[in-house]
Order: structure tokens, then C-alpha cells, then sequence
């Protein structure tokens, strides 16, 4: 729509354009003054020292460069006069870019002026808005350029190189050296350009008072008025949340400072009216510091307004009031903000809890959502901003907040509800839109008193496109895009706020309100991510690493807020908006500094999670030590002889307790280290299982695998550890004992993979297939190393002494006594076989069970011959499955009514693998084939000189025993096959003898006659 001549300014399209352009030139300038701060990436020939005479000639004569009659002083320049141009062309373009920015911006504000433009951010918001960013982008980019310091060097070098580079120099280098010149004290200059638009901007800055204030009101008023609370009046819960003047409602509090302060530090002529000095006093009083861009901030902002009101005629009293303000802001300002932070804290889990119970209420009361985001968002802010640049202070505490952690988390979760119903709130406020603002509108219009044509047509478009949607469903696919209604919306708060008007905005306000509704609604509607970015973006934060990581080690140390801390991994989710398109050469190092601080913090919180992971695990390999044969031998002594009298222990000896002491609670409230333990656990499970992924800068980033890496990595040195080797002392471990332990940290393990959400399975296969390969996935030495090394370096190396020999009688290796030998004894490291047990069964036990035929069998089930047991409590490896062959023997008396009662043992495994193996015997399950070495194995000359002592003992009573006497040295296959062939034999005799009396008795009876 075409409009007369009158609006022919274009004040909002200029003001957009503007604003646009003019924030990436700060985030240029602030690229360069970081980039030549900072030794690894300023260019390289500003470090060289053959460079530093010609930079001191620079500096000394800027801006007047006579390149030709001193090349004395700039012969370094000529040789690298390529390099400079190269590198220095972006510098010296944006230092053009901020010249041609600072034109544009004169002329607009003159524009204004010269108009009488009306602004008041309740009315005309965007116009309002994009005027004061316009004025404190403007101030920002001069005090930026001031601070970079190396600014007359680095447009003097590319002077000097263009002009020997193209023999002429650059075009505009003079009025940019004049540029710098004029800036070199801001704060003076300033005031002088903004002296003649003192009264637009102290009236826009006027226009704050409202939101201001509500915004600086301290917690205990924000409760009196159940700010953000739903649970008001029964009949309130269904109303929207709506007000006249919606986006001020969530407009940032840092925003709102910043445009008050550096307003009135450029036009300090309005400091006369009280309004203004009260708005003044009452934004110095939030804070100690304003940020310009980023982390750059003016620091202690107090003491710069002082030097600058210091400097002026008639502001003594303003002095005295930057003082007073600054004293205040000091005792006062973080108690209110600690505050703040508290009540946010409780507000917001309540909102949260019931917008997620129900979540239709997302619908009426958006508002209070982004209102919600805002306020958290202002309270980080304050925090990290305040923690970067207060050093020294009596009360540190005051700039720390060790739940800051739940404050971020349950930002990120309204973030999450949002997306999440993103659906419901459409189907809302698109209906909300077309069955009443539409309405609204169109009763505001009907009663304007004056309406132009035009005006009227493009208002009129306005209530017909908010109609049009009554006819519309909301379909997940479908794209709502009202960007040029709002645009529209701009342009018409531009054409309508200049003071000669054909439809002066200021006499009909209830149009700007209503308006301002529209917009806001329309957001929702097409636009939620640009709401959610306006209230919620903690991008910021990228450039305040410090502060960070304080706050992330705080989180850390307090128990209650561990189950938050995964808020700072997703915290770098957002730093992928600090790139500018205006400045892409900064996207490497923004991109290497978001992941590398995400990195760390999962690193640390999977370390931290890793940590209680293994040390209950280490809790729990002590208990199974605690059963250890070695170990239950002091026990069981003590138990056996209870009446002699309590020896004083000796000194040197270990405190053992009693087992079971760990499970011994005198009442509720003792919690010992496996419960804490596990207390921790379950809150940084909580942390780590909270997403699945995210996204940081393209790059998809899974918490659950950093615990899984860091749980492979200690698991394997841990396994490792059990095993204990000394190479100085060549000491090692036993192979049960190390088995032992490894069950147990399996073990547990696999319990917690559901707490800690883990592919128990595939991590523990990871490690243990790691331990058959001589070195891990890092390089180190595994158990199959170690022992391999072991067996060869000690048991091998002492066997090929004569220290170490075989016993044919014992079937194993034993050491033969000698002074200055290995403390270990060779018979613990090798195998002793059930075979014996086997024979004993089957030439003894069996036959007198079977000759005695009992009508039920009471075994006394005792392990001390299961393997797991040491020489002093048993020294034999009678396997699991032994013990259930022997059990499956007993099931063929008395018709299988056998009885086990488990007698006990003390190895704790021992007992529950062969336990079970004769409870399946007892069910009657298949049970597994005896591995074929065991089952070839003959007993040694000891077990065949004991039994043929008890079968000659047994053989006076039981007949049976006498035949079984001949297999005494036999394997456990051969008896079997001897067995075998007497059944066979003895059904070849029944066979031959049943064949021979059919033979003589068809001789002996005679046959029945055949008839002829």
C-alpha cells in the first residue's frame, strides 16, 4: 500500500535497517578488539619485534602519515606491505562500516526530531523499542571503539601498506583517522552530539517508568502479589493473562537498565526534571554494571557517571547521587536479587507442575509463561555479569548462588513444555485472534474520530486477515506467517507518530494497545521460537566461562542440586545464536569454545557419576572379600571356641568386623557410605538421563555415553587392579580371588544399569573382552598380561629352579622350602580336580545306599570342597556341576526322596553356584555335561590308598562296596565304561541263557500231530 509523501521518511524501516547493521558492526569491533587482546590470534607482524619501531613512529604521528618521506621508519611495513593489506582489509572495513553507520544515525535522529515523533513503549513498542536500541547501539559502538586499543595502529599500518601497495592512499582514511580522533574521550563528545535529541530520548526513557519499576520490585512484593501463580480465583484460572501493554511485560530487565543508564549518560540535560532523576536513581541502584555487548561492560558504571557529571557545571548534586546510588547498590542489591532468585525458584517449580499436569492452561496463560522465562532469565544474567567483574569484595557470597543450577533447569523445562504443545497453543490463539482481537479491533477502528484512507484501508486489511483465520484449522503442517501484518503494524506506529498526523497515535491509544495485543498473539501463532528467544536466550553466557564453571562446581558440591546440574551441558545449547552474520570469522572459535565447555561439563559430571559407580562397587568387593575363605577362617575360629578368653589383638593386625555389621542400623536416620552412595547416584542419574541428546552447533551430543566411556576406562583399571601385581616383588593375586571380585563389581553393575539407564551388557563386554588381549583400549596391561607374565616370570622361571615341582600325588604344583623364596605357595595356582569325588561316590556311597535301600535320604549339604576354598578350609575344586552329578545319583533312592540341608560354606559363590546345581538335580532339569578333562581325570595315589582303606573298613558290613573295588584308579569314563560292559555281559548271559532253555524245552515236550 502506497502512502502519501508525508510518510515518505520510512522512520521504521530506517530504524529496522539500522538496528540490524548496527549490532553487527559492534560485534565486529568487539571481534577486533578481542582478536588483538589476545596474543595466540592477533596477527602475527604486530608481535614482531622488527615491526615495533614502525609502530611507535605510527601511533606517534597518526593521523599525519607521510609514507614517502619516511620510509627510514616504515621499512618493515614495505617488506610485509601484502600481509598487512591482507590481514588488516577486514579491520579497516569495519572501522568504514561504524563511519557510514555513524552518518546513517545522525541523519535518522535528526529526522525524528525534526518530526516530533511521540514514543511512549506502551503504545508504539516497536517504534519506542527500535529508537532507544538505536540510540545505545550508536553509544556502544563509540564507547567499544574507544576501548580498542590498538586502533591508530592498526589504520595507520594499512594506510602506510595500501599507499606503497597502490602508490595513492585510501579515500577514507581521513575522515576516519578524524573519527578516532574525535572519540578518544567519549564521554565528553557524546553528551555534545546528543545535546540537540535530549528530549526524544528523555521521553521515550519516560515512558519506562511502569514497566521499570514493576521489574525492580523485590521479592516479598512479588509475593504479596502472587506474581506467576495460577492458583488465584477458581473463576481467574481460565482467564487470559493479558494486559495493555503485553511485550513490555516480558521485556528483559538488563535491556530496560542499560537504555536508562547509557540514555542519561549521553543526555544528562535531562537529569533536571525529577521523573527523570528518579528513573535515573532507580536503575543505578540495580546494578554495578552495564554490559555494552557480550561480556564487555562499562565497568564500575557508577564511577564513570561520577567522572562525567564531575566534569559539568551545575551537577554537584547529581554527584552526590551517583555516590548514593552506588553505596546502595552495593549493600543492598545482592540481597534483592538473592531474593528474587529464591522466590523465582518456588514460583516457577509451581508453574512448571501445574502447566505439565495441565497443560490446556498453556493456552490462557502463554503470558505468564514468557514472563516466567524473562524474569529467570534476568536473575542468570545478573549473576554471571556481577561474578565476572566483581573481584574484590568484603561478602563474595553475595555474587554465588550454589541452586543457580535448578533456576537454569527450570528455565530449560518451560523452554521444553512450550515446544512440546507448540500445537495447543496455536489451536488457542488462532481462535483467540479471529473470535476476538478481530472483534476488538474493529470496534476501535469503527470509533476513531478521524481516519484517513489510507490509514483506514491498512487497518482495515488488518481485521481481515485476523478473521480469515475463524475458517482455518490449525494442522501440524501447516505455516502460519503474519510477518507482514507487523511490519505493517511498524510502519503505520512510524507514519502515526509524528506529531503532524493526519491519525495521531497519541490521542488513540486504545488502538496501539490492542495492536500490540495483535502482535504478540501472532507471535505465538507463527513466530514461538522468536518469543522464546527474545525471553529466554542465554547465548551470552558463552563469553562468561569463568562464572560458568564457579557455578557448576558449587552445583557439584551440593548434594540437593545435583539432579540440575545437567542445566549447564544444555545451557550450550543455546550458544549457537552468538554467531553474527556480519562477522562469520568468529563461528570456529565460538563453535570450539561452546563444545569444549559442554564437553567439560559432562566430562566432570560422568567423572563425578563414574567415581560413585565404582566406589560402590568397591564397597561391594569388600563384602565379598569379607567371605573369602582367608578371611572367615579368623571368624569361624572365634565362633568355635567362644569360651576361651578374648585375646587383645595384636598390633599390626586388621579390624575386622563381624559380617552383617554393614546392614545394622540403631535407627532410620544413621545412612552408612553404600547409601549415600547410591543417594548421589540416583540424583546424577536423574541429571544424565534427563535427555536423551542435544544439539550444540550442529553437533548431537549424548550424556549417557560420557558415563559409559568414563565407567569402561575405571572398570578396566580397576579389574586390573585386583589382581595386585608387584614386579619388584613379583606378588599376584589368586585367579579366584580376582574372579571373585570381578563377579562382584558385575554384579553390581548390572543392578545400577537400570538406576544409571546403561547398556550394562555392552559395556561389560567391552571391558572384559579388553582383558583378553594383552594390552586395553588404552595401551595398558591387562590381566591376561600380568598373569601371562607371572606364570612365566615367577611360577615358570622357580619350576625350571627345582623350586617349584609337580606332585604326581597330589596332582598339582607345590614349592619346595627354601629361604629367600616368592611368598606364595605354587599349589594355590594350580588345579585340583573333582574326579575324586566322583569315584568316591561311585565305589562307596552308592553301592552301601543301594544295599541299605532307605525310604528317604538326608543329605547334610556342605561346599567346603567347592572350588572358592583355600587349603587351611578345604584346598579341592569339586565344581558346581560335580556336586550336581552327585546330587542326580541320590535322586535313584527311595524313590527320589532326598532332602538337602544346606550346611553352609564359606565361600559365598561357591555356595550359590553349587546350591543351584543341585536344586536343578532336585527338579529333575538336564544338567550340563562334566568338562571332558574332569571326567578323564584319575584320582591320585592319596585318594586310592584312602578308599581302598574305607572299603576294606566297609566291606566287613556292606557286601556291595567288595565289587566296586576293582575301579578304585579309574577315571570317572573308565568306570563308566567298565560299567557299561558288565551291564552288557550280563545281558548277553541273560539272552544265552533264556536261548538255550527255549532250545531243550521245545526237545522235551512233544509237538502237536499233523493230520496226514
Amino acid at each position: 500500500m502506497s502512502l502519501p509523501s508525508v510518510y515518505g521518511d520510512k522512520l521504521a524501516e530506517k530504524l529496522t535497517l539500522l538496528n540490524e547493521r548496527g549490532w553487527g558492526v559492534l560485534v565486529r569491533l568487539y571481534h577486533i578488539k578481542k582478536t588483538c587482546s589476545d596474543p595466540r590470534t592477533r596477527p602475527s607482524f604486530l608481535g614482531d619485534k622488527a615491526m615495533e619501531a614502525s609502530a611507535k613512529f605510527i601511533q606517534k604521528k597518526f593521523p599525519h602519515l607521510d609514507v614517502r618521506s619516511n620510509t627510514q621508519h616504515l621499512g618493515p611495513v614495505h617488506r610485509d606491505k601484502g600481509d598487512i593489506v591482507r590481514v588488516l582489509a577486514p579491520f579497516y572495513h569495519t572501522f568504514q562500516d561504524l563511519l557510514e553507520f555513524r552518518d546513517h544515525v545522525y541523519e535518522l535522529l535528526n529526522t525524528i526530531d525534526a518530526s516530533q515523533c511521540y514514543f511512549d513503549i506502551h503504545i508504539n513498542y516497536d517504534f519506542t523499542k527500535g529508537y532507544l536500541d538505536l540510540v545505545v547501539t550508536y553509544v556502544s559502538l563509540v564507547l567499544l571503539l574507544a576501548r580498542t586499543e590498538e586502533r591508530r595502529l592498526l589504520l595507520g599500518l594499512y594506510q602506510c601498506a595500501h599507499e606503497m601497495s597502490h602508490g595513492a592512499s585510501e579515500p577514507g582514511f581521513p575522515r576516519l583517522a578524524q573519527m578516532v580522533l574525535e572519540y578518544e574521550h567519549p564521554l565528553k563528545k557524546l553528551p555534545e552530539e546528543f545535546g540537540p535529541h535530549t528530549k526524544a530520548v528523555s521521553s521515550a526513557l519516560l515512558s519506562l517508568r511502569a514497566p521499570f519499576s514493576r521489574r525492580c520490585r523485590d521479592a516479598e512484593q512479588w509475593r504479596r502479589e502472587q506474581l506467576l501463580s495460577l492458583l488465584g480465583p477458581a473463576g481467574d484460572m481460565l482467564s487470559p493473562a493479558t494486559c495493555d501493554s503485553m511485550a513490555c511485560e516480558y521485556l528483559s530487565l538488563e535491556v530496560m537498565e542499560r537504555w536508562i543508564i547509557l540514555g542519561f549518560l549521553v543526555c544528562p540535560g535531562a537529569l533536571a526534571a525529577p521523573p527523570c532523576q528518579e528513573l535515573w536513581r532507580q536503575a543505578l541502584h540495580g546494578s554495578l554494571f552495564v554490559t555494552l555487548v557480550r561480556d564487555e561492560a562499562v565497568v564500575a558504571v557508577h564511577k564513570v557517571t561520577e567522572e562525567l557529571l564531575g566534569g559539568l557545571k551545575g551537577f554537584g548534586k547529581r554527584v552526590a547521587d551517583v555516590k548514593e546510588c552506588r553505596d546502595h547498590a552495593v549493600a543492598q542489591s545482592p540481597a534483592l536479587h538473592r531474593g528474587r532468585r529464591s522466590f523465582l525458584r518456588g514460583a516457577v517449580r509451581e508453574l512448571l507442575a501445574l502447566l505439565e499436569d495441565q497443560p490446556g492452561l498453556l493456552g490462557p496463560k502463554a503470558l505468564l509463561v514468557f514472563v516466567a522465562l524473562s524474569l529467570c532469565r534476568d536473575e542468570v544474567s545478573w549473576l554471571s555479569r556481577h561474578a565476572e567483574h566483581v573481584t574484590k569484595t568484603k561478602n563474595p557470597e553475595d555474587f554465588t548462588d550454589s541452586h543457580i543450577a535448578e533456576l537454569l533447569f527450570l528455565l530449560e523445562q518451560l523452554r521444553a513444555l512450550l515446544r512440546r504443545h507448540l500445537r495447543l497453543l496455536r489451536r488457542y490463539h488462532r481462535q483467540y485472534l479471529a473470535r476476538f482481537d478481530a472483534l476488538v479491533l474493529s470496534d476501535i477502528i469503527q470509533e476513531l474520530s478521524v481516519c484517513p484512507e489510507e490509514e483506514s484501508v491498512i487497518l482495515s486489511s488488518f481485521v481481515t486477515s485476523l478473521s480469515a483465520l475463524s475458517a482455518k484449522e490449525v494442522d501440524d503442517k501447516e505455516q502460519f506467517d503474519f510477518t507482514a501484518l507487523r511490519l505493517d503494524w511498524f510502519r503505520l506506529q512510524a507514519y502515526t507518530s509524528v506529531s503532524k498526523a493526519p491519525l495521531p497515535l497519541v490521542s488513540n491509544a486504545d488502538l496501539g494497545r490492542a495492536m500490540n495485543l495483535v502482535v504478540f498473539h501472532t507471535l505465538l501463532l507463527d513466530r514461538p521460537e522468536e518469543l522464546l528467544d527474545e525471553t529466554s536466550d542465554l547465548s551470552h553466557l558463552c563469553f562468561y566461562p569463568r562464572p560458568l564453571e564457579r557455578m557448576f562446581s558449587q552445583t557439584l558440591e551440593d548434594p540437593s542440586m545435583l539432579r540440575f546440574s545437567i542445566a549447564f551441558p544444555l545451557l550450550c545449547a543455546h550458544f549457537s545464536r552468538c554467531p553474527h552474520p556480519m562477522c562469520p570469522e568468529e563461528y570456529p572459535q565460538l563453535e570450539a569454545a561452546a563444545l569444549g565447555m559442554c564437553h567439560k561439563f559432562l566430562e566432570e559430571l560422568a567423572r563425578v557419576s563414574s567415581g560413585c559407580v565404582l566406589d560402590a562397587c568397591a564397597e561391594q568387593h569388600n563384602l565379598s572379600q569379607q567371605l573369602l575363605p582367608k578371611h572367615c577362617a579368623a571368624t569361624i575360629s572365634r565362633a568355635r571356641v567362644k569360651k576361651a578368653p578374648k585375646q587383645p589383638p595384636r598390633k599390626g593386625d586388621p579390624d575386622r568386623d563381624k559380617p552383617g555389621t554393614e546392614s545394622q542400623r540403631r535407627d532410620r536416620t544413621l545412612t552408612t557410605n553404600m547409601d549415600k552412595l547410591h543417594l548421589t547416584l540416583a540424583e546424577l542419574s536423574l541429571s544424565l538421563n534427563h535427555v536423551p541428546n542435544f544439539t550444540v552447533f550442529g553437533h548431537t551430543v549424548t550424556p549417557a555415553e560420557y558415563l559409559s566411556s568414563h565407567l569402561e576406562t575405571r572398570l578396566t583399571r580397576a579389574i586390573v587392579a585386583m589382581a595386585g601385581y608387584s614386579q619388584a616383588t613379583q606378588e599376584v593375586a589368586r585367579p579366584s580371588e580376582v574372579l571373585a571380585g570381578l563377579a562382584a563389581y558385575a554384579g553390581l553393575v548390572q543392578r545400577l544399569g537400570q538406576l544409571v539407564t546403561l547398556d550394562t551388557g555392552r559395556l561389560l563386554r567391552s571391558v572384559l573382552l579388553q582383558q583378553c588381549h594383552p594390552r586395553d583400549g588404552s595401551g595398558q596391561p591387562t590381566l591376561t598380561a600380568i598373569y601371562t607374565d607371572w606364570y612365566l616370570e615367577a611360577l615358570l622361571r622357580q619350576a625350571s629352579t627345582g623350586a617349584v615341582l609337580l606332585s604326581p600325588a597330589l596332582q598339582a604344583f607345590t614349592t619346595v622350602p627354601r629361604e629367600e623364596q616368592p611368598p606364595f605357595s605354587a599349589a594355590e595356582f594350580s588345579d585340583v580336580s573333582g574326579g575324586v569325588w566322583g569315584v568316591q561316590m561311585g565305589t562307596v556311597v552308592m553301592p552301601i545306599a543301594h544295599e541299605f535301600c532307605p525310604d528317604l535320604v538326608l543329605v547334610s549339604a556342605g561346599f567346603d570342597a567347592a572350588e572358592g576354598h583355600p587349603p587351611p578350609l578345604g584346598g579341592y575344586k569339586v565344581s558346581a556341576k560335580c556336586f550336581g552329578y552327585m546330587t542326580k545319583q541320590l535322586m535313584s533312592l527311595a524313590g527320589g526322596a532326598v532332602v538337602l540341608a544346606l550346611e553352609g560354606g564359606h565361600d559365598l559363590t561357591a555356595i550359590c553356584d553349587a546350591s543351584e546345581a543341585c536344586v536343578a538335580a532336585l527338579l529333575g532339569h538336564e544338567l550340563e555335561p562334566l568338562p571332558e578333562d574332569s571326567v578323564r581325570l584319575k584320582p591320585n595315589a592319596n585318594a586310592v590308598r584312602s578308599l581302598e582303606a574305607v572299603i576294606q573298613v566297609q566291606s566287613k558290613y556292606w557286601v556291595a562296596v567288595q565289587r566296586f573295588a576293582s575301579k578304585l584308579g579309574c577315571s570317572f569314563l573308565e568306570a563308566q565304561h567298565h560299567e557299561a560292559d558288565e551291564v552288557e555281559t550280563v545281558t548277553a548271559l541273560a539272552s544265552l541263557s533264556v536261548a538255550v532253555m527255549g532250545d531243550k524245552r521245545a526237545h522235551e515236550e512233544p509237538m502237536e500231530q499233523e493230520e496226514p
